[in-house]
């Protein structure tokens, strides 16, 4: 009995054996193509698609973006790095040289129009050595305004910058940029995943190869299929993020999650990418002047140009006061303040550079990053998607059951006419 159904089954074998070999082939294809699906579901699209709330999808990063910046952020400030400790690098001095040159041609030219629009007679009737020198003492006090500018600024920080506000507020108005992250970050580990789906695949499609061979059962596909894509889903995942310590296992294979033992290489794309487009001196001062404690801000610099104002005016202040009416004199300092704000990003510009190097925050986040403990390291880039998880699994599930069902029909067309 058992010799004649061995007959049997091999004589099925030799007369179908291109289907038996489709098997692993398919099983390996339904492996890789649920990893691009699961991946690309991470990802895209990047804004939500289809009929709000339920009939439809959004990549599930881009949809986190809010909260992935927030943990991001909250990473950032509690084990790596600490906007007072990057500020405190930065020379006030220094800040007021890099600032020297730039600033001389938007003293003269703010000097100019609040005076013209202010006291225009006044000002015209002043003779041109007069003004040049008047311009002169400005340009020469500008520096030092700048400097003690830049003293209070560090002194009151948390008055005047908001990382977390700034972090959050680049990374939701351009999820590309998000993505960016998590993809070249874990570059590596996304390969991994996709390769990973045809390997472990192909091994499964061997055993529903002789399962089929066993039973002729057309369930077989449909449920194999089902397993495949829900088995190398989770199986992949898994990989990546267990154990956390190298382990041995049956006594002679090692492995230690993908993600902890690239997690110098990961540390260092995460921590260059970071450094150029999120911590950048360019987003921290558009942050400064233009963030919610933005107010803040101007009052400091309201203070310091309507001292140097008052500063230069000197002895001759109430003959100014009462030239042009206190009224006036009020109205011009707060003109000529509003002007510098509005041409403070320009002028900036010039200190990025020079803060981009003092700040050296692509070092200090890449060396903090490979000293952090497996724990804090997986809390970097995974929590906000890890509850998500179980929907990539699932439809990877769904669409090798659907394959399967595929399978069972083309096998059922294909026997039958042959």
């Amino acid at each position: 009995m058992v010799f004649l159904f061995k007959l049997i089954t091999f004589a099925d074998f030799k007369e179908h054996w291109w289907l038996y070999l489709s098997m692993p082939i398919i099983a390996s294809i339904i492996g890789y193509a649920t990893k691009i699906v699961a991946i690309k579901m991470m990802f895209e699209p990047l804004e939500f698609f289809g009929i709000k709330p339920f009939l439809g999808w959004q990549g599930i990063i881009p949809r986190k973006a809010a909260i992935m910046s927030a943990i991001a952020c909250d990473t950032l400030t509690s084990r790596l790095i600490t906007p007072k400790e990057i500020f405190a690098r930065l020379d006030p001095k220094r800040v007021a040289e890099e600032l020297e040159k730039p600033m001389l041609p938007i003293v003269e030219k703010i000097t100019h129009e609040v005076m013209s629009h202010y006291q225009p007679g006044l000002w015209e009737s002043i003779p041109e050595n007069v003004k040049k020198l008047l311009i002169k003492r400005i340009q020469q006090e500008s520096p030092d305004m700048v400097a003690k500018l830049m003293e209070q600024t560090k002194d009151n920080l948390d008055e005047v910058f908001d990382l977390k506000d700034m972090v959050i507020t680049n990374l939701t108005k351009d999820k590309k940029l998000l993505n960016k992250i998590f993809l070249e970050s874990g570059e590596k580990e996304f390969d991994f995943i996709r390769n990973s789906g045809i390997y472990f695949g192909f091994l499964i499609g061997l055993v529903q190869m002789i399962v089929w061979m066993l039973t002729q059962e057309p369930l077989i596909m449909p449920i194999f299929g089902l397993f495949t894509g829900w088995f190398t889903d989770w199986l992949a995942l898994k990989m990546i993020f267990d154990p956390k310590e190298e382990k041995k296992y049956l006594g002679i294979f090692k492995w230690q999650g993908l993600f902890f033992k690239r997690q110098k290489e990961v540390a260092s794309a995460y921590g260059a990418l970071i450094a150029k487009e999120v911590l950048t001196p360019s987003n921290m001062i558009e942050s400064i002047l233009k963030g919610k404690l933005s107010d803040n801000l101007f009052t400091m610099i309201q203070q310091n140009v309507q001292k140097m104002v008052d500063e230069q005016a000197g002895v001759l202040k109430p003959v100014v006061v009462f030239a042009v009416g206190s009224a006036k004199y009020k109205n011009m300092k707060e003109a000529i303040t509003e002007r510098m704000v509005e041409q403070l990003p320009a002028a900036l510009k010039h200190m990025e550079k020079y803060a981009e190097d003092a700040m050296d925050i692509q070092n200090t986040l890449v060396t903090k990053m490979q000293e952090l403990t497996p724990e804090e390291f997986e809390g970097v880039l995974r929590p906000a998607f890890k509850q998500d998880e179980w929907i990539l699994i699932t439809v990877g599930a769904v669409l090798g059951f659907m394959v399967g069902e595929l399978q069972v029909l083309l096998m059922e067309h294909f026997v039958l006419h042959v």
